[in-house]
């Protein structure tokens, strides 16, 4: 079995990787919002839990954007940002 070597911690693109993600949870959200005009009462319900989940994620996604927006300022030293 072969080891690869570990690759150094790249932080240099993760707010524009994040800030993409965000966009496109947001139009996930709005896709599955069209879908729910054709879905079943079920469905709309699982859509709307769906949807739920993914309002939280961007809300923790976008706190990670300020945390690593915060750390890129400050050349990414002492990267312990628990808060």
């Amino acid at each position: 079995m072969t080891w690869n070597k570990s690759n150094p911690d790249d932080r240099s693109d993760n707010v524009e990787r994040l800030q993409s993600m965000v966009q496109n949870t947001i139009e996930n959200i709005e896709k599955a919002e069209e879908t729910m005009a054709h879905a079943t009462a079920e469905e709309r319900t699982q859509i709307q839990q769906k949807n739920h989940n993914r309002e939280v994620s961007i809300k923790a996604m976008r706190k990670e954007i300020q945390d690593e927006s915060k750390a890129r300022e400050n050349g990414y030293n002492n990267t312990n940002t628990t808060s």
